[in-house]
């Protein structure tokens, strides 16, 4: 796990430059409250400025590198919310930022990606292809490679979305998750087990595209066959290094996996209930909830709303 010291200097870190990085609301929801049985508060990640919990981790990697190393300018792989986080932070702290991307890649994320201030470089296949080729090119230049989820101070920023949810309301009795490579996950499951270890910190994943609970069925790492979710956020394999796998070993208690049609019921319900829009990784937290009220019943618990960054003719389509 990484300690709480860690966490709470990259709370600091990421807080020190006004305007970038906020301090979201853990929001009560009155109506998914009753409809529930549960008293639901809702952490509001899609609030931040590039509309995910991203800009933590990014702000708090950026932050932590040595002057020398910085000044080289960063490389990193992501067509969504990583790059655009990444490329905010580096704007706000003077660096130069790379991305490499998919060919095929949203022409509307590229267009934010630029618009923050970041190189975008195109390359032919898919995520892996980019990521290869992004690891490759900061090999050959020196430069950092900011890896999306593998990477400790990446842990640590999103760890701070724990640290302020223990903060807003000390007595959680649940967290729910959304999963992807388990960066988020790993940051504020290691802050809440080790500062209010009674708290239960469950794992939501799209049935979809579901690597890293497969892994962790299975005890070890491995390639695991995916197909389309509306949870884009969350999808793709798992690094056969990934630091993330041992502290989801460690930290989640609970797992759930949630239908695509789950997921759309849930995005509905949020901008039905909140006036919320979210994407799908947002929506499969929510989802997974639901789908475990029962347990919670006359208990606090937190639902994390990773990001909000889904074009809205697709949100429209989920949500009708």
């Amino acid at each position: 796990m990484i300690d709480i010291d860690t966490i709470v200097q990259a709370d600091h870190r990421i807080k020190s430059i006004p305007g970038l990085v906020h301090e979201t609301p853990l929001n009560l929801s009155p109506a998914l409250s009753e409809m529930t049985g549960v008293n639901v508060r809702l952490k509001c990640e899609h609030l931040q400025q590039t509309g995910s919990f991203k800009l933590r981790g990014a702000t708090n990697k950026l932050m932590s590198l040595a002057p020398e190393t910085a000044n080289k300018g960063v490389i990193t792989a992501s067509s969504g919310n990583h790059g655009m986080g990444v490329a905010l932070a580096a704007r706000h702290t003077g660096l130069q930022a790379t991305v490499y991307v998919p060919e095929n890649a949203s022409g509307a994320k590229l267009s934010t990606i630029r618009q923050l201030g970041a190189q975008v470089i195109k390359v032919e296949g898919d995520c892996l292809q980019s990521e290869l080729e992004a690891g490759r090119q900061a090999n050959i230049t020196g430069q950092p490679f900011i890896s999306p989820y593998n990477d400790p101070g990446i842990i640590a920023g999103q760890g701070t979305a724990g640290l302020e949810m223990l903060a807003q309301c000390p007595d959680l009795d649940a967290v729910f998750v959304s999963v992807g490579g388990g960066g988020l996950i790993s940051g504020i499951g290691s802050y809440i087990r080790q500062k209010s270890p009674g708290t239960r910190i469950i794992g939501c994943w799209p049935a979809n595209a579901s690597t890293m609970y497969q892994c962790l069925e299975a005890g070890r790492i491995m390639e695991v066959a995916e197909t389309d979710t509306l949870s884009d956020g969350t999808a793709g394999g798992v690094e056969p290094d990934a630091i993330t796998f041992s502290i989801c070993q460690n930290v989640i208690d609970d797992k759930v996996l949630v239908t695509e049609d789950e997921i759309k019921n849930a995005m509905g319900l949020a901008a039905r209930h909140e006036r919320f829009i979210i994407e799908g990784a947002a929506g499969v937290a929510l989802g997974g909830f639901l789908k475990k009220a029962r347990d919670f019943q006359e208990k606090t618990v937190a639902i994390v709303l990773c990001g909000r960054n889904i074009l809205l003719d697709k949100f429209l389509w989920a949500v009708s």
